[in-house]
């Protein structure tokens, strides 16, 4: 078998979204997909990739990984390179399922688990779905658009929003109330009015609630290490369960300063690109959880290394999901198959919302856990309706 194209579709509407389908002489396709710059991973897809990929055998999974990252510019990093070669790599899985009829977890060694915990990314319909994509930026309320407006509600209305996830079995969400300060500031300083507006979330779920909800804190890396740790200190007071990306993920030491200076778990980071920035990290004790995006770390031949290495270093794993719906399928995948799975990462107004638009099949997601899939490969496809959309722009390489 050997590939014989490789084919990219993106939309206006889903700007930052970019699919990759490797087609081979045996008519089997496979599908992958990765997330923001979409413009630019196109490029660099046909005009460098596709030449170190076509007429090979898609089943040399390692070979081809290997190969598609053997450049000068793709040296651990989450850049387009890395992304480029992510989405191929997914789609490669997606094919050797297909050709196994398979799914994509029991290629790479089978369930750990019958069904798996999630919590919910508190992000709204709008979120991300913009070619801005600062944080605060990509806010983009719309409470008309469905019961799952969590952006917005985390802000002004956290408790309902933890009283919501309870009913459905959800028992953890993740948060991100000191963002607007840090874009004003800096991340250098907070006023005392921002910092009691950053708080009352906090306050609201753990006086409605209690401890039945686990609140995970996002910082985006937008803060310095004096204040990430000042705000660490802060906080802990709600009994967080982790504090992720409190800074710039380009300081092992710095990060290792931090984790010394709390009690609560640092989670780190989809926006590390391959294993070795994670074993940097891990060698200085600077994490507690490990967290991938499949669609950005190098896939996942790349995904699992990273969470075989956060097992011999006895950290958990946990994938990343703040992206697109093949993504999030993937980061299913790897959870199901990794043993050291600490939780899968799950945006409520994703899932039953503009996924749906997109993918044939979403994986099932009751009382707050998910499901294997159980197609073969990826066990999803585009809906047809995508390839007929009036803003798509398909660009295609042959042999």
């Amino acid at each position: 078998m050997k590939i014989t194209a490789i084919e990219t579709l993106r939309t206006e509407e889903f700007a930052n979204v970019i699919w990759v389908r490797v087609q081979t002489d045996a008519g089997i396709i496979g599908l992958g997909e990765t997330f923001y710059g979409a413009g630019a991973v196109e490029a660099h897809i046909h005009d460098t990739l596709s030449g170190r990929l076509l007429g090979k055998d898609p089943l040399r999974i390692e070979s081809l990984h290997r190969e598609m990252l053997n450049l000068p510019m793709a040296q651990s990093s989450t850049g387009v390179e890395y992304r480029a070669a992510s989405a191929i790599d997914i789609a490669l899985w997606d094919l050797f399922g297909k050709v196994c009829n398979q799914p994509v977890h029991q290629m790479l060694g089978g369930l750990c688990r019958d069904k798996q915990r999630i919590y919910n990314t508190c992000a709204g319909y709008g979120y991300v779905r913009s070619n801005n994509i600062k944080p605060v930026s990509t806010w983009n309320f719309d409470d008309a658009a469905g019961p799952y407006e969590d952006l917005n509600g985390f802000m002004t209305r956290a408790d309902a929003v933890a009283e919501s996830l309870l009913e459905s079995g959800i028992s953890a969400m993740k948060i991100w109330p000191f963002d607007p300060a840090a874009l004003e500031n800096e991340g250098a300083h907070i006023t005392p009015d921002q910092l009691k507006t950053a708080l009352v979330p906090f306050e609201k779920i753990r006086k409605a609630v209690g401890d039945k909800m686990e609140i995970m804190v996002e910082f985006h890396s937008l803060w310095n290490l004096p204040m990430a740790k000042k705000l660490a200190k802060i906080l802990e007071q709600y009994n967080p369960t982790w504090y992720e990306d409190p800074i710039r993920m380009n300081s092992p030491q710095a990060l290792a300063e931090y984790a010394r200076s709390t009690t609560v778990w640092v989670t780190a980071s989809e926006t590390l690109g391959s294993r070795f920035p994670y074993k940097d990290m891990l060698d200085r004790d600077a994490m507690s959880v490990v967290m991938a995006d499949l669609c950005w770390t190098g896939g996942l031949t790349e995904g699992r290394k990273i969470a075989a290495l956060a097992d011999t270093y006895h950290r958990p794993f946990a994938p990343h999901d703040c992206v697109g719906p093949v993504g999030f399928i993937t980061g299913i995948h790897a959870s199901f198959s990794q043993p050291n799975t600490l939780i899968q990462e799950s945006v409520r107004a994703f899932y039953t919302g503009w996924y749906k638009e997109l993918v044939t099949v979403m994986p099932v997601i009751k009382d707050g856990y998910v499901f294997p899939m159980e197609g073969p490969g990826l066990g999803t496809e585009l809906l047809p309706a995508v390839f007929e959309r009036s803003d798509l722009t398909v660009r295609r390489t042959n042999v």
